[in-house]
This record gives C-alpha cells, structure tokens and sequence, in this order.
C-alpha cells in the first residue's frame, strides 16, 4: 500500500462580478494546454469531467477561432477539477514519489450573489451551501474587472469601492450560517489576492501600478474587507487580504470594432495565468512558513493551512549530493518554529534561492524525477512572476 495517496489536491477559489472574465478566464488557463501544438515535458493537465473540460475548450477555440468571447453564465456556480498528471509513471523514479497527479479544485463564485440580495429561502442556502464548498481553498482571488477600471477612468474609487462594498456586505449575509454556534473557522482561505482581469487593457501597467490604484483610491475599503473575513476565522492575524496582487490577462482583445464580438482576439498574449498552479501549490506554502515565524498558531490551524505542505516540501528538498541535507540541518529552530508542527523540509524548501532550484530542477530532469522537477519548476515560475512584475507577494 501506498505510503501517501496518489493524488495531492488544491483549492482555489475565484471571486468577480459578473462580466469580470472568470469563464474566459479558466476557459483560457485549459484551453492552450489541449491543443495539439502544446507541449509540457514534465506534466499533462485534463479536465476530471470530460463534458466540463469539452465546454472550456469549445470556448477557448470560439476565441481563438471565430473571435467570440464564451457567453456570460449567470448565477451559475461550478468547480472545475483539472488534474495534473506527471510524466514518466512507468519509471523506476515514479516508485518513489508520494503522488502522481497534482488536482486543482478551481471554484467559481456567481457574481451576481455579491450585486443581488437572494430571491428565495432556497437560493440564499445555495449561496451559504456553495460558499462552504470553497471553505477549503487556500487561496482566493477578488478579480477587479479592468473594463470597469476603463469605464471610470478619473474616477476609479466609485468602482472600486462598489466593487469591495458589495463583496463585504455579500459575505456578511452568510455570516450567521457560516459560524454556526459562534464556531470561528479553521479552515477558510486564508490568501486572497487583488487580482487585475482583463490587464491588457493597461499595456503599460505592471502590477505595481495597478496596486497603487487600488490603495490610492480605495484603501479603506480594502481594510474594511480585511477587517469583515477576521470576524470568520480563528486565528485572524493569518490572513492576508489585499497584501498580495497580480495581473490577469486571458488574450489580447482587439475592441476596435463595433457590435457584440470584437475583431480578434490573441490568445497567445496571456499574461499571469502561467502563475496560477505555482499560486496554488507553492504560496500557501511560503505564508505557512512566514506565519509560523512570527505568531503561535494552533496546531488545529496550522493543520489547514496548505494541506500537504509537508509533503511538497519533502519533494523539494529530496535531491540528493547538492548540499540540500546540510541546508536543512543549518535552519535555527527556535521560536514558534521549535513546535512539533514545524518540519525542517519545510522551511528549508522556502528559503531556496533560484541558483539551487535551477540545479535541483535540472538534476530531476536528467534523472526523470518529474515530481521534483514539475515542484522546482513552479517554485521558479513564480520568483518569475515577481521578477516580471505580474506578481506582489506579502512579506509578512
């Protein structure tokens, strides 16, 4: 029997208003990777429910092909399960490892339920039931729809506060059903990022600029969100809400022409949604290890935040003759780090530089360790991300 089970699951979870470009956007995060020009030597990404992976494909293709953006699917709440499956299952290093695919568990928030008060009994326990769902994701994304950011341009923080103000008041009618008994929640995302959709209608931005907008003109409506998700969660201080931003852009859209479709649409002009798996799978992973550093946090918390971390980071510091076992046994544990939750592997796997991630990714793809190598890869691609600007990680 298997040591550990062959499977590793993440959860993220989506949240925009309606128009915001969520179902482009998943339907352009699957798409590129099923067509048959597409290559990835360490990794194959398919859709769990092959009728869902055939209707974002179908969507990818009507950009790509016809320049028709997917239609708008409202009040519809749908997890999309995308697994990713590693290559090389029939080698003598596929033995080894603790787990074969990789499944994102993608969440996608109505955004109507944020602009709209339920309409029935019924509707709003779907809201409550649907929101539980995502309870288990560690991250969160609070897509700012950059049409909207165009269509107000010079006054952005009408937007922008409307945007949050709904969010708020939208996750405060299920408050009452989410704490039932007055039970803070463990388990809740605890990283949600500000996230630009639709970033290449700002060429010129990097997301730097797009962060000073929102904290320019919106900063205390930020806090007043940061300040409602505390009230849910036990351990309020591991949280962070709008300390982490990023770029989101699923093509070039040319809108130069008038009527419903735009003339072309670029599918090969994305922009941060290379990011999204190392978003899921390695962030949560550095914010436990931050946390941990600075304040005491109950093993029942701990236990939630980035499930698996563990065995991530065992992955990442497995290689063996590249000092990786001297790296760990120099690491102080001291402080809150010295609790039997903290785990070498871990903290080592955050503190790598790039220079030892390139050698230890380069070895497994010589040795066809295609775990190690599709972990260190993610790892790369998301000090990438920072390099490029598409990405601000929270220091605290």
């Amino acid at each position: 029997m298997a040591k550990y089970p062959r499977v590793r699951e993440q959860h993220i979870a989506v949240f925009g208003e309606s128009g915001s470009g969520k179902t482009v956007l998943v339907s352009s995060f699957f798409g590129p990777t099923q067509e048959g020009s597409y290559s990835n030597d360490l990794w194959d990404l398919v859709a769990d429910d092959t009728g869902q992976g055939n209707r974002l494909y179908q969507n990818y293709l009507g950009m790509r092909d016809r320049g028709r953006a997917p239609a708008p699917t409202r009040f519809a709440a749908t997890t999309y399960m995308f697994s990713v499956k590693l290559k090389g299952g029939d080698n003598s290093e596929a033995n080894k490892r603790p787990f074969d695919a990789l499944r994102l568990a993608w969440h996608d928030y109505p955004g109507e339920w944020f602009e709209e008060t339920p309409s029935s009994e019924e509707e709003a326990n779907r809201r409550v039931d649907t929101f539980r769902s995502l309870l288990g994701s560690d991250v969160a994304l609070l897509l700012v729809d950059g049409q909207k950011l165009l269509d107000y341009k010079g006054e952005e923080e009408r937007y922008l506060k409307s945007l949050l103000t709904n969010f708020r008041q939208g996750v405060l009618r299920l408050k009452d059903e989410l704490l039932r008994d007055d039970d803070l929640l463990a388990e809740f995302p605890r990283i949600w990022i500000i996230a630009l959709s639709k970033a290449d209608l700002f060429p010129d931005w990097d997301v730097y600029s797009f962060r000073d907008l929102v904290i320019e003109k919106a900063a205390n409506h930020l806090d007043g969100l940061r300040s409602t998700l505390k009230e849910f969660v036990e351990t309020p201080d591991a949280l962070s809400v709008g300390e982490d931003f990023m770029l989101l852009s699923s093509a070039k859209f040319d809108l130069s022409a008038t009527g419903p479709d735009p003339v072309e649409i670029d599918v090969t002009q994305r922009v941060g949604l290379d990011l999204i798996l190392p978003v899921a799978s390695i962030l949560p992973l550095e914010r436990r290890v931050q946390w941990n550093e600075r304040m005491e946090i109950p093993r029942r918390v701990l236990d939630t935040l980035a499930d698996g971390a563990e065995t991530l980071a065992a992955v990442l510091v497995a290689a063996k003759g590249l000092g990786i076992e001297k790296l760990v046994a120099r690491l102080p544990i001291v402080g809150p780090l010295a609790g039997k939750a903290a785990v070498p592997a871990l903290i080592a796997a955050t503190k790598m530089g790039g220079a030892q991630l390139r050698e230890i990714n380069a070895q497994a793809r010589k040795h066809h360790d295609f775990l190690t190598a599709t972990i260190t890869q993610f790892k790369l691609d998301l000090d990438q991300g920072l390099k490029d600007k598409l990405l601000i990680k929270s220091l605290k």
